[in-house]
């Protein structure tokens, strides 16, 4: 059995030490370079991707390649397999019991928190596409339902981003291009109440002046008269009503790409064993891991026992910084600044920190289920006891996967413009500038929706 069990941990060893970014590298490097169709075929050749222990990342991968090749239907087919599977996650025993002797990697993926709110995102763009209004309003509710869901489950550590602005940003632009002002301004407000509360210090991002004037917009519509005031008093400026006969280009701007996992480790020395306890111990990130032996196996309490030194790998971001960092729509001799409503490198940031200590906790308990496989072995046969102990060290790494096909940052601008066709610029800055040229059809009264990524960011 214990030769069975070497054998498996050899196997691993043998899998190497790249990240899941490296092992993904031809993938990466097809969607990050605009090549969509190439990037498609790849996907669908992989015969392991839907059914594999990555399966949610492919079918989200499928679903954004999909999307840029504005294949909206399809595209809500992968992201609704990925949402499937997101709130369906189960525990595989033989895989968590595998993890516990080698590392997470062998376990099924399963989404980071943000990771599974940006389905619905991917999926109320495409629904806004297909003119679907009402589908796409679903997609921004469920947003902040599954992350209230998620962080219910949380007894301990709760994740700070637990309500997200730019979903009711987005529920109050598809409520006004319904014709529901009334539904608009109260997501706008909703909106505008999460920004001041939650996102100028998690994600250090202010108000945005679009949300600002959308608000007092739908405010003046209404006949909100007393509204309208209190946030013209506290914006500090009057609002000037627009002409009623203009149309309206939404624009949403995806630039760059979200951040790549890494690992890095962390060294814990024991403490002591006192009373069935044993502590591990970080002085330098001032980390303390109790863990409770009393109730096990004379061996595994000497393995405990006899622990001096752990290193323990976790999973870190690595930040991709676009090319661009501001952006700008000239219009009719206007401009129109595209400013940030989702910091998405930001959230990944702060989600994963939100999680390190439960990350370290499993860390703890993997390092330790190692040691005592270790100590059974070195009973049995010194040699063989070095070799599992080479191998512990050998198989010990973090989870590295994570959805990098996402954008660095979600912004966005309302332009008002005259029915008819009307030519537009996108102008782009930052390390480099740059303009692209659109033209769209405008109808009053109406508003038309345009998503556009600046595929440029640095890479790994």
């Amino acid at each position: 059995m214990k030769t069975k069990v070497l054998a498996i941990l050899l196997l691993f060893t043998l899998l190497g030490c790249a990240t899941y970014y490296e092992q993904n590298i031809k993938l990466q490097n097809l969607i990050t370079s605009g090549q969509f169709e190439a990037a498609d075929k790849v996907l669908a050749n992989d015969n392991k991707g839907a059914e594999g222990k990555n399966r949610f990342l492919y079918f989200c991968n499928r679903g954004v390649v999909c999307f840029m090749n504005g294949q909206y239907e399809l595209s809500n087919s992968y992201f609704n397999k990925a949402d499937y599977y997101a709130e369906d996650f189960s525990k595989s025993f033989g895989n968590e019991a595998l993890a516990l002797v080698t590392n997470p990697m062998v376990k099924p993926y399963r989404p980071e928190d943000f990771e599974s709110v940006l389905v619905h995102f991917y999926k109320a763009l495409n629904y806004i596409y297909l003119k679907d209004y009402e589908g796409a309003l679903v997609e921004c509710r469920r947003v902040n339902i599954v992350l209230q869901q998620l962080n219910d489950k949380y007894k301990k550590n709760k994740n700070k981003y637990s309500r997200d602005a730019f979903a009711h940003c987005m529920m109050g632009l598809i409520y006004e291009a319904a014709g529901n002002a009334n539904d608009a301004f109260i997501a706008y407000r909703n909106a505008l109440e999460i920004y001041e509360e939650d996102y100028k210090e998690l994600f250090g991002l202010d108000v945005p002046e679009q949300l600002k004037n959308d608000l007092m917009r739908t405010a003046h519509q209404l006949g909100f008269g007393s509204e309208l005031d209190f946030y013209e008093n506290k914006f500090g400026y009057t609002y000037e009503p627009e002409d009623p006969d203009k149309g309206h280009l939404v624009f949403f701007w995806l630039n760059g790409f979200g951040p790549v996992k890494d690992e890095w480790s962390i060294n814990f020395t024991n403490t002591g064993y006192n009373d069935g306890w044993v502590t591990l111990a970080n002085e330098e990130h001032g980390l303390t891991f109790p863990i409770y032996i009393g109730n096990k196996s004379s061996s595994d309490q000497a393995a405990f026992k006899n622990m001096s030194f752990l290193r323990v790998a976790f999973p870190k971001y690595s930040e991709r910084k676009p090319i661009f960092t501001q952006a700008h729509i000239a219009a009719n001799g206007e401009r129109y600044l595209i400013e940030m409503g989702e910091n998405v490198n930001a959230v990944a940031f702060q989600c994963l920190n939100d999680r390190m200590v439960r990350e370290m906790a499993a860390g703890i308990a993997r390092l330790a289920t190692k040691k005592a496989l270790e100590e059974v072995a070195r009973n049995e046969n010194e040699n063989l006891g070095t070799i599992v102990s080479i191998v512990n060290a050998m198989t010990e790494k973090a989870d590295t996967r994570n959805w990098q096909s996402l954008p660095y940052s979600i912004s966005y601008c309302r332009v008002p413009l005259d029915e008819g066709m009307n030519s537009v610029q996108l102008n782009t800055s930052g390390r480099m500038e740059n303009s692209v040229p659109f033209n769209f059809e405008i109808k009053k009264n109406q508003t038309t929706f345009f998503a556009f990524h600046n595929l440029e960011s640095d890479q790994r």
